[in-house]
């Protein structure tokens, strides 16, 4: 029997809580990491996979289900992301995946309830790519401006949206620089305050929005890019910050290696050392004091990706209202205990986009 590649083993063992909070089946998790032994594998293994949930939404939609096929074309989505995600060191095979994940999930659009629209914004000569989705029965409602991180997507972000959706806010996700299908053409932009200001000029076009109440959501890297934002965009009027880093230099050196690659491929620095050099820049320490919108943070105490003490430190600094949730037997993004976070989140950014 062949011996299993460790970066597959790590995967088993800890990426698990994050594919099923973020719509992966439990049994496709343990199927396709049960299945394949080297990482190279890795890709094509959840194509094979989301190919099947593909199959299902097709065949519910020659039926006349139109909400099975949506749900359906969602999961395929989240499976060919999650081949995608890592997968840095083969970019031909990493798009192709990115681009089913992409096409299922506007598939999906239409088809879900509430239904979302892919949009386009104009940003600095360049254009980057969002999913709006609105509540129903909402005029105008507010908007939660959903920041993606290192190796998150729009395509990853059904589960979180229905929290916002389900309270009365409309959801737009959307790939910066670095991210999704702004990757390619641009890399890991620190002052992540240009790109969300760009979304936040779009919103104020759209008469459907209501965009005196704006909140920006943040996971992972994107709970440095949130935060950061809001210190320097006054139109926002709460943040959230999941499990971010408070200084992305101390917690690059930590990172699993995956993590380190990903990095490296994101930010088009060409090596580790140029990769460095576009993580030093990536700190709070001199502009957290700016944020003064409300914000809620969230640690995990058992985080092994971001050092817990880091979402703590974002708390001391801040000069506006804060709230610190840290999850005791939380992981990274606290996965494992969604459910000590996300409904609470939920609601506090109701209260906060209520008047």
């Amino acid at each position: 029997m062949a011996e299993k590649d460790p970066r597959v083993a790590s995967a088993a063992a800890h990426w698990s809580h994050r594919l099923v909070a973020n719509g992966v089946p439990l049994a496709d998790f343990q199927d396709v990491t049960n299945g394949i032994d080297a990482w190279d594998d890795w890709c094509a293994a959840w194509i094979a996979r989301g190919d099947v949930h593909l199959a299902l939404g097709e065949a519910s939609l020659a039926e006349g289900h139109r909400l099975s096929a949506g749900e359906h074309f969602t999961t395929a989505g989240a499976c060919y992301h999650f081949g995608k995600f890592l997968f840095v060191h083969d970019i031909p095979q990493m798009r192709a995946a990115h681009e089913k994940a992409v096409a299922a999930r506007m598939r999906a659009l239409p088809l879900i309830d509430p239904p979302g629209e892919r949009v386009a914004i104009p940003w600095e000569g360049s254009t980057l790519y969002g999913i709006l989705r609105k509540p129903r029965g909402v005029a105008r409602p507010p908007v939660v401006v959903m920041v993606m991180g290192l190796d998150s997507t729009k395509e990853e972000m059904h589960t979180n949206e229905q929290v916002f959706l389900d309270r009365g806010m409309a959801t737009l996700a959307f790939d910066g620089p670095g991210q999704g299908e702004a990757e390619y053409d641009h890399g890991i932009l620190p002052e992540y305050e240009r790109p969300v200001a760009a979304v936040v000029d779009w919103i104020e076009t759209r008469g459907d929005l209501d965009a005196g109440r704006i909140g920006l959501w943040g996971v992972s890297l994107g709970g440095y890019y949130a935060p950061r934002a809001a210190a320097f965009e006054s139109r926002v009027k709460a943040c959230v910050s999941l499990t971010g880093p408070f200084d992305f230099a101390e917690a690059f050196d930590r990172a699993p290696g995956l993590t380190q690659a990903a990095v490296v491929a994101r930010t088009r620095a060409g090596s580790e050392e140029g990769a460095r050099a576009v993580v030093r820049r990536m700190s709070l320490a001199d502009v957290a004091h700016r944020i003064a919108c409300p914000i809620y943070i969230v640690a995990g105490a058992l985080d092994r990706v971001i050092p817990p003490d880091h979402p703590e430190r974002l708390a001391a600094a801040v000069s506006g209202p804060v709230i610190l949730n840290i999850v005791a037997d939380g992981g990274h993004v606290a996965n494992n205990r969604p459910y000590k976070y996300r409904t609470q989140v939920g609601d506090w950014m109701a209260s906060c986009l209520s008047v």
